[in-house]
């Protein structure tokens, strides 16, 4: 329950920050793009970072209703299951995330020389195999 819980703060606290970016703000946008010489390797417009911001929400609703906040799963045994499965799939993609997609971000990115590459390693990526091992932490649960 608390793993799960704890996943579902820092999901919503990420999905707010891109909310603010969405509405115009800079703060830590310019560190949250992969960049290779000096240059972003892409532009995310207003609506996919709206839509990263609501992916985000969505998977702290996962977690929570996993974690018991929204709904008794003991009397529900198919909403259960799903959140579980859907709890495992979560898990999986953080992990995947972590470990990249050989280029420019997780543990496996070859661009390093970048102040992206840099957080990535520092931050990102951390913060990325804290949210698989709380996600499956609360899918064990």
């Amino acid at each position: 329950m608390y793993a799960g819980t704890l996943a579902s703060l820092i999901l919503c606290a990420l999905a707010s920050i891109h909310v603010y970016w969405a509405g115009g703000g800079r703060w830590g946008k310019s560190a949250a793009i992969p960049t290779r010489n000096g240059q972003p390797l892409f532009r995310p417009g207003v609506g996919a970072t709206l839509f990263v911001a609501l992916g985000l929400y969505a998977m702290a609703g996962l977690l929570l209703l996993r974690a018991g906040w929204l709904v008794d799963l003991t009397a529900h045994q198919r909403l259960l299951d799903a959140s579980r499965a859907g709890t495992w799939l979560l898990c999986i993609i953080f992990v995947l995330r972590a470990l990249g997609d050989f280029r420019c971000v997780g543990l496996c990115k070859s661009i390093r020389d970048s102040r992206f590459a840099r957080l990535d390693t520092l931050i990102y990526t951390p913060l990325c195999v804290l949210l698989a091992l709380l996600i499956a932490l609360a899918a064990m649960g």
